[in-house]
């Protein structure tokens, strides 16, 4: 499974630069690249995924560096699903690289925290992190179309837009449907947290920094949410705040675990 996962890691890191030679000269041929080269680093990671129970040490669930590489996986797939009916120019370029630095070090890490009996834990636990993990994937492409969003945006004030840069309405667009699905996947990662923690110690709730912080992202994104699709927010402001929103969901879901 290491093999491949750092062979997908590799597979993202030249998509990366594929998409920035695209970019650069412009050439059509190598985006075509680029997109080619995040499918076989998406099906070489569907196929590491499914070679995880034939490990000797299977990683445990609660493993960051499991969590970390599904959550570029799903990111990846819900890229490719966005490319084939939107243009969005540079996010090949910023995503290939990242999901390559998340992957090869999730890679090195994945023999380090065993499942304590040698297996995964069940259904409601793969239920919490898979759902968890795709929620943290999509809000994370929410808040990268975000930042693109307030860069385009400044550069159309400057009148000097970047070509290399998808639309304002393109990435209005990715934010929408990404917040929108990935509140949605939070939300059922969240629900199925106490149910894995009741079969664990008998308790629905345990009071512990990770479970604060979540629920407090939780409520964040919620009201984030809200005021997308009920109150009305407007595109600069939903860019800033998918940003902003993000931040913190990254470290009371990361962030706090690292910390302890």
């Amino acid at each position: 499974m290491i093999e491949l996962q750092q062979t997908a890691a590799a597979l993202y890191l030249a998509a990366g630069i594929a998409a920035l030679v695209g970019l650069t000269l412009p050439s059509q041929q190598a985006s075509r690249y680029a997109v080619i080269g995040l499918v076989l680093g998406a099906v070489t990671q569907g196929l590491a995924f499914a070679t995880l129970h034939r490990l000797e040490n299977v990683p445990s669930l609660r493993s960051l560096s499991l969590f970390g590489s599904f959550a570029v996986w799903v990111g990846i797939i819900f890229l490719l699903f966005l490319l084939r009916r939107i243009r969005l120019a540079g996010f090949t370029a910023v995503a290939g690289p990242v999901a390559f630095l998340v992957v090869f070090f999730a890679s090195m890490g994945l023999g380090d925290s065993p499942d304590a009996e040698g297996r995964l834990e069940g259904v409601v636990p793969h239920a919490h992190v898979l759902l968890s993990s795709a929620g943290l994937s999509l809000l994370g492409g929410a808040s990268l179309a975000g930042l693109f969003f307030l860069i385009q945006h400044g550069r159309l004030k400057r009148r000097k837009p970047s070509s290399r840069l998808p639309s304002l309405e393109a990435l209005d667009r990715v934010n929408r449907i990404a917040l929108a699905v990935g509140f949605a996947l939070l939300t059922l990662g969240v629900l199925t947290g106490p149910p894995w923690l009741y079969s664990v110690t008998g308790k629905l709730w345990s009071g512990s920094d990770h479970e604060m912080w979540t629920m407090m992202a939780w409520g964040i994104y919620a009201g984030l949410t809200s005021a997308r699709f009920i109150g009305g927010q407007g595109p600069r402001q939903a860019a800033a705040s998918a940003v902003a929103g993000f931040a913190f969901l990254f470290f009371a879901v990361v962030g706090v675990g690292l910390l302890r």
